[in-house]
């Protein structure tokens, strides 16, 4: 019993500590104006680009990071994964691509956007420098006026 219990409280912890992130950029929009946050915009290769996968392991799938961004952001991924296995719908494919058109016309990996609530970019970060977490806040809340 006590095993059973243990795995639960695991479990449930881990679910408490990941990233949520959005998919629907019209939705986080709409989120970001009802709650006066800003909205950070990732375009990302989760399967292919090294600095990609580099990003979210060392910055965004941090709990620092991730406490911050649950109560002072909102976050959108657009994501273009190239193996057969984790293709996205093609609606979603479809959103992805007109998001970049607008934001990431030269394909830029990972290119990450820190946008107003009204979609106006405020900073920008072009592939992945090494850093941390609290690097990453505090360029957010410099540039927010945080």
């Amino acid at each position: 019993m006590k095993t059973i219990v243990l795995l639960f409280l695991t479990l449930s912890s881990s679910l408490f500590t990941q990233p949520r992130w959005q998919s629907n950029f019209d939705n986080a929009k709409a989120e970001a104006k009802r709650d006066n946050k800003p909205i950070i915009l990732n375009f990302s290769g989760s399967d292919w680009c090294g600095p990609c996968i580099k990003m979210t392991r060392d910055i965004f799938d941090k709990d620092t990071f991730i406490n911050y961004a649950n109560s002072h952001l909102v976050m959108v991924r657009a994501d273009f994964p190239r193996s057969k296995k984790n293709q996205l719908d093609p609606k979603q494919i479809k959103h992805n691509e007109v998001l970049a058109e607008k934001y990431n016309p030269q394909g830029k990996f990972p290119l990450t956007l820190l946008l107003d609530a009204n979609g106006k970019i405020l900073k920008t970060w072009d592939g992945f420098k090494s850093g941390t977490p609290e690097d990453f806040i505090k360029q957010i809340n410099q540039t927010i006026g945080n």
